[in-house]
């Protein structure tokens, strides 16, 4: 499972709203080779699903990803920070064994 919390959800929204996405469009997460930890996450608003795809719904929100990336998201919660100390979304990843300093890229 994939989890989202009211934080994320909230930015997602705006997001959305802002772009103009209709309601088909889903948030699509991707893990890639990168970044200085080994792993990087990308998120992006998709509207097409793909063969093995996986299908999760939490808080309202649609999030998809293929399934090598759910190998390393199993469990773990997309939030947002719109502090001083961190702009954006993250995901707190309980596969991860180390995160970078930037919360941009992890290990396992």
């Amino acid at each position: 499972m994939l989890y989202v919390a009211d934080s994320a959800k909230g930015r997602l929204a705006s997001i959305r709203e802002a772009k103009g996405f209709t309601p088909d469009y889903f948030l699509r997460a991707t893990i890639t080779s990168g970044g200085c930890s080994g792993l990087t996450y990308q998120l992006d608003f998709d509207n097409e699903l793909k063969e093995r795809d996986q299908v999760f719904e939490d808080n309202g929100e649609t999030v998809v990803c293929d399934l090598k990336s759910f190998l390393y998201l199993c469990n773990s919660t997309l939030e947002f920070n719109g502090g001083l100390e961190g702009n954006g979304f993250s995901f707190n990843n309980p596969n991860a064994s180390r995160e970078c300093g930037c919360g941009e890229s992890f290990a396992v």
